[in-house]
């Protein structure tokens, strides 16, 4: 199975969800650190094949990453602050003299967001990254989006963090000499900006090469729509369906389903297909060739929104109201393919399938999803069992929306008894690993447990409760609760079921 060379092939195998975030740190939250190649070595001596990790970009109002202020920046969050005294930017004492939150199981947001860009801006001042010939690649190389992301992250700086919708006219409609006047007058933010994600993708490409000299692939997601308040829309509001205020005329969701009575409203601006398929797709091509580079495999969020996408009117308070519309489909698809091979991309296609959907999915090779932990509703024709599963799947204990095994099934007295009838297991407490097993033995090519699964732990570790804002994106992962003895187990069971 493993690869010397580590150019990204899809094979079977098996791999851990666990987003950055999450990881152990004593800083508030996880980074790209000391932990990072820590789990990547666990992953290496359990036997595992894949680390899925949620999208990494820079996180705005509800510390979303599905909601993020670009689709090309790494999150500054994520910066290992040790490395940064590694090389003489930042001291110990710089570090220790914030409060980063006792609780070493929960992300305290307000925290991070006070502290780390007071530390990132001081690792900035002690910086001579300016001479550096890596640097003026790495802004060369990215300029794409690198200098409007930095102006846009300096703006929102200047006029105290409100969106861009609201700054001042000549520079919210990117007037010629406002945009000339700012860089002049927010040089020195710009820089910052440009200074962190120097960092970011410094960090990111150490961690993900010595992950893959471990045997060991990166899946990176992407959500499939943008944050309104971002640099992508801000500086090509062309490529989104606004009036002329620059004000969604419609926004995505999904209609209701057997989840939700009134489906879920993201409020995401909405793509202007038509202009982007007038331009070649080139913002997507770009899109695609960055995680080209970053991940080895990249799954598209809600791929079901590129063959026929949900507009719901703007000003709506749910998603009841929407109507469906076709997306590009194929067209987009085979623009990508210029800029990353089909075989690196991973199809989220939960939700309300079509033979469409299905058909394109196929069409272009790329494998979809499916959900143990919704296979249990008394049919035994339902998709998300393992004995119907296809070779060409990506099959998951649950999703970073769903509830953890264990919280799922303790509320649900009879999917819980078909569960354990099913994996031949006496009570609740054995479904994890039973689902662990049970995933391992399929025919699905990848297998992907939460960690919070593996770990068998209540809803207290869940994730995301889905169109919510609150105590969502916070688990994290202690060092000590991923044993060896844990890891030992997850390497028998792959080896046994030949991942």
């Amino acid at each position: 199975m493993r690869r010397d060379d580590m150019e990204a092939c899809r094979i079977r195998g098996a791999g851990v969800l666990l987003p950055v975030s999450a990881l152990p740190s004593p800083y508030g939250i996880g980074t790209l650190g000391n932990a990072a190649y820590r789990f990547i070595d666990q992953l290496h001596a359990a036997g595992q094949t894949y680390w899925q990790v949620l999208p990494i970009g820079p996180t705005g109002f509800g510390n979303s990453p599905y909601q993020s202020y670009s689709a090309f920046a790494g999150n500054p969050y994520f910066i290992d602050l040790d490395r940064l005294a590694e090389q003489g930017l930042l001291t110990q004492n710089d570090i220790l003299k914030f409060d980063w939150g006792e609780n070493r199981s929960c992300i305290s947001y307000d925290k991070i967001a006070e502290h780390r860009f007071q530390l990132l801006q001081t690792a900035y001042e002690n910086s001579n990254h300016l001479y550096r010939s890596d640097y003026m690649e790495f802004c060369k190389k990215q300029e794409h989006w690198l200098d409007d992301y930095a102006l846009f992250m300096a703006c929102k700086d200047h006029f105290g963090q409100c969106e861009w919708l609201k700054w001042n006219a000549d520079i919210k409609e990117r007037d010629s000499s406002a945009l000339m006047n700012y860089r002049i007058l927010l040089k020195e933010k710009i820089q910052f900006w440009k200074f962190c994600q120097y960092h970011f993708y410094q960090q990111w490409n150490d961690v993900k090469t010595y992950a893959n000299k471990k045997g060991i692939y990166i899946i990176g997601d992407i959500p499939i729509y943008l944050a309104l308040d971002s640099s992508d829309v801000w500086t090509h509001p062309e490529l989104f369906l606004l009036d002329d205020e620059k004000q969604p005329k419609a926004v995505a969701g999904v209609p209701p389903d057997a989840f939700s009575d009134t489906g879920q409203l993201w409020g995401n601006p909405l793509y202007d297909w038509d202009y982007m398929e007038h331009t070649g797709f080139q913002w997507w091509k770009y899109r695609m060739a960055c995680c080209s580079e970053l991940y080895d495999f990249t799954r598209i969020d809600h791929f079901i929104g590129i063959v026929r996408y949900y507009e719901i009117p703007t000003g709506e308070e749910n998603a009841i109201k929407g109507q469906w519309r076709k997306g590009p489909g194929a067209k987009l698809l085979h623009a990508i393919h210029e800029v990353i091979e089909p075989h690196r991309i991973i199809a989220e296609d939960l939700g309300v399938l079509t033979d469409e959907v299905t058909s394109l999915r196929k069409q272009m090779g790329y494998p979809g999803m499916k959900v143990l932990q919704f296979g249990f509703d008394g049919n035994p024709k339902n998709e998300h069992l393992p004995h119907n599963y296809e070779k060409d799947t990506v099959a998951y204990s649950g999703t970073h929306d769903n509830e953890t095994v264990l919280g799922y099934f303790s509320a649900r007295e009879e999917e819980r008894k078909r569960a354990c009838f099913y994996c031949n297991s006496t009570d609740l407490e054995e479904l994890p690993n039973a689902f662990m097993r049970m995933l391992y033995g399929s025919v699905a090519d990848i297998a992907i447990l939460q960690m919070q699964d593996i770990l068998s732990l209540p809803n207290t570790a869940r994730m995301n409760f889905p169109s919510t804002i609150g105590d969502n994106w916070q688990w994290r992962l202690e060092s000590e609760q991923f044993t060896d003895n844990i890891a030992e187990r997850m390497r028998q069971l792959a080896h046994i079921y030949g991942r």
